[in-house]
């Protein structure tokens, strides 16, 4: 199942920069070994603020949640997800 997820991050103006720049390392390796297992399949960030759209390509809401839970920005996201499907006039 396709899905497209908005995820706007916003950590606390007092976190200590080690701890975010921990955080942030974290998140890459996270996010790049989905990308690996294809799983997300696009991350796009949105110009001008700490966000992104991403399209992941999972098995069901369960495993969807799974995996963004999992993020280590999790704590620190507003996340909207869309469920898509094919559209009957697209050629591919």
């Amino acid at each position: 199942m396709l899905y497209l997820v908005r995820m706007d991050v916003s950590l606390p103006h007092d976190m200590p920069a080690a701890q975010a720049e921990d955080i942030k390392a974290r998140e890459k390796a996270y996010a790049q070994d989905l990308q690996r297992q294809g799983k997300w399949q696009q991350l796009y960030r949105v110009v001008g603020e700490y966000a992104n759209y991403s399209v992941f390509d999972v098995e069901s809401n369960e495993t969807l949640h799974t995996l963004l839970s999992g993020l280590p920005l999790f704590p620190y996201m507003k996340i909207a997800v869309t469920p898509l499907a094919p559209h009957p006039s697209s050629i591919r």
